[in-house]
């Protein structure tokens, strides 16, 4: 299970990179996101994505992040520009899940307080460069997993098709299926 642990939202001003990082977690393995500052409106967002499009993704809001990682029996990953390149410890962490089973991946919104930092059983970093903390988590899981959440299936009521030109929504109604195309505009 790898659930991913947003610390120091702001509803006013993190709504939507919130809705990014968690929407991203869902799309790329994660089973569900802790969000320490309560916000109803950003978890009935998110559920209202993983109702449509399937996956059994969980959001909870107003959890004290501190408490949550003392607690936590899990191996704990801070994503930091400060940390190990990913690269170089992927492979530790995964071996290191294997035994424990569960994995924690913090992001910050703003700047995290320093004691995240000795939380933590690795502080990581996808490029030492200053940069989107959707764009360091992407990156982090799709290390984690190898890639194979690109793949990945999600049975929801909404079915995105793929084509190289145009959009194709399919929608699942009942035991029916229906296929939406946009209107062209001529």
């Amino acid at each position: 299970m790898i659930t991913v642990l947003r610390i120091g939202h702001r509803p006013a001003r993190d709504k939507r990179i919130t809705t990014h990082v968690a929407l991203t977690a869902r799309a790329f393995g994660a089973s569900s996101i802790v969000i320490d500052l309560h916000d109803s409106q950003l978890e009935n967002t998110v559920r209202s994505v993983a109702d449509r499009f399937g996956g059994d993704f969980q959001v909870s809001s107003g959890v004290n992040w501190r408490r949550y990682m003392d607690e936590s029996i899990a191996v704990k990953v801070h994503l930091t520009m400060y940390g190990i390149p990913v690269d170089r410890c992927i492979d530790s962490i995964r071996e290191d899940v294997a035994r424990k089973g569960n994995l924690v991946i913090a992001v910050g919104a703003e700047k995290v307080p320093g004691d995240i930092y000795e939380m933590v059983d690795y502080n990581v970093s996808v490029t030492n460069q200053p940069h989107s903390e959707v764009a360091a988590l992407a990156i982090f899981l799709d290390r984690y997993n190898r890639g194979t959440e690109l793949s990945a299936r999600f049975e929801g009521k909404m079915e995105v098709i793929p084509k190289a030109r145009g959009k194709e929504i399919r929608n699942r109604i009942g035991n029916s299926i229906t296929t939406k195309k946009p209107k062209r505009k001529d």
